[in-house]
């Protein structure tokens, strides 16, 4: 299950969540540094319950956990790169490494769910079959709520400080857990069913799928540039109506993001017989007001009011 509005929210920026780009490294690394400790150990009893037991789907499901050390990595060295603060050939800074490292996490999850799909699907033709024991189940729901416990927490401080790298990888914990919770089924299902080992693993497989789908959709599309919500526009629209008495038509509203650095640009009209003077005073009034409530930088361009509609 998607979290609320993941697929439908936009790139704009709540006003009132200004975050502290220190605090926001700080829990970066904490998430990582913790993530990567847990799942490592986790890795460990998972392999060695695996080779013990000679399950390719608990194998498969070690890897998984070890490649959410490898990803939360990947967030630690993107919060390290994001915070780098802009220079002459990034003058928008590096906030996009961010972003890039949420389509490494995905593109790592990838190659992991087509190796053991391949290697799934080649045990189920030589109808090979797995056998468990007490020590499995106890390593598989210590995983479950290790796991949903990482999840819950990269994905709470995700959205506190609007991190999309965290929230990748909130997800990337959740997709072990439901794994976890998946192979422990096989696991008392195993006496029952010689095919549970590889139905598991390939299921597996197509968990790891869907999760990279969702990752990757969200960053690729964060890159290329998305629409402004209708909340981003309404608060843009409501800081000009509160601080500008002139009806100025407000249009081609535009915005950007950088990581931390956020712009916005758009066109107003005013009284085509107004001083350029006072038009420049009211359009530095309204990128005053705009950098003051939203923390963002503004660039608005001024047209007279006789352009017809048909101009936009």
């Amino acid at each position: 299950m998607l979290p609320s509005g993941y697929k439908k929210r936009k790139m704009e920026i709540n006003p009132k969540k200004q975050i502290s780009k220190k605090y926001k490294i700080f829990i970066g690394y904490l998430e990582g540094t913790i993530s990567i400790i847990l799942n490592t150990i986790l890795f460990g009893l998972k392999y060695w319950v695996g080779i013990m037991t000679f399950s390719i789907a608990i194998i498969a499901d070690a890897w998984h956990t070890l490649s959410d050390s490898l990803t939360s990595l990947v967030v630690i060295i993107g919060f390290k790169v994001s915070s780098k603060p802009a220079d002459k050939e990034h003058p928008h800074g590096h906030g996009q490494a961010e972003i890039i490292s949420s389509v490494i996490i995905g593109t790592l999850l990838a190659v992991v769910g087509v190796n053991f799909l391949i290697t799934s699907i080649q045990k189920f033709i030589n109808h090979q079959s797995a056998s468990y024991g007490n020590l499995a189940v106890i390593v598989f729901i210590i995983s479950v709520i290790v796991k949903e416990g990482l999840a819950q927490f990269s994905l709470r401080a995700g959205k506190k400080i609007n991190s999309q790298s965290l929230i990748a990888d909130g997800w990337h914990h959740r997709s072990d857990a439901l794994v976890s919770l998946m192979v422990l089924v096989g696991i008392f299902m195993g006496g029952y069913f010689w095919w549970v080992d590889s139905i598991m693993g390939i299921i597996v497989s197509l968990v790891i799928f869907y999760t990279t789908c969702i990752i990757l959709k969200k960053s690729i599309s964060t890159l290329i540039g998305e629409k402004p919500s209708d909340d981003f526009e309404a608060e843009i629209r409501k800081i000009v109506k509160n601080n500008i008495s002139h009806d100025v038509k407000l249009h081609h509203l535009h915005s950007h993001k950088y990581g931390d650095n956020k712009e916005s640009t758009f066109h107003i009209r005013l009284p085509a017989d107004m001083r350029l003077e006072e038009a420049h005073r009211i359009s530095e009034k309204l990128e005053k007001k705009i950098k003051e409530e939203m923390n963002i930088e503004a660039t608005i361009h001024v047209e007279p009011d006789y352009y017809k509609e048909n101009k936009n």
